[in-house]
């Protein structure tokens, strides 16, 4: 594979990683400072710590995608499904309970660009 090929094919994973690392740390352990959000149970707590272990876990997926070749296609489905369903989730939200901030709407656009990337990958590129 090329280089501009393999940039084609794993840059979206990059981004990926980039974005949802953070994103799982605040989950973890930020989340009421920088999103003025309270948790105010155990479970609560406990819940944000199992997303951030599920984050950190298709994140370190992916960072074995862009490293290693037999893990790509999975790197790059995974990737797919994980945007799309947050994007997906986001819409459902938007429709049944209104629209969030500008930062959520934001991230739902780049959810699905992600996500379409992803599909585009796996319908135009042999992986």
């Amino acid at each position: 594979m090329n280089s501009h090929n393999q940039f084609v094919t794993k840059i979206h994973l990059l981004i990926s990683v980039l974005i949802v690392v953070p994103t799982a740390i605040i989950y973890g352990f930020q989340l009421d400072s920088l999103l003025n959000f309270q948790l105010d149970t155990l479970d609560e707590l406990n819940q944000f710590k199992a997303m951030m272990g599920l984050y950190l876990g298709f994140s370190a997926l992916w960072i074995l995608g862009i490293f290693k070749t037999e893990y790509l296609k999975m790197a790059v489905i995974t990737n797919m499904i994980f945007m799309l369903g947050l994007g997906f989730g986001r819409i459902l939200s938007i429709w049944l309970d209104g629209i969030p901030s500008l930062a959520y709407v934001f991230g739902a656009l780049g959810e699905f660009g992600l996500g379409f990337y992803s599909l585009w990958l796996l319908k135009s590129k042999k992986l």
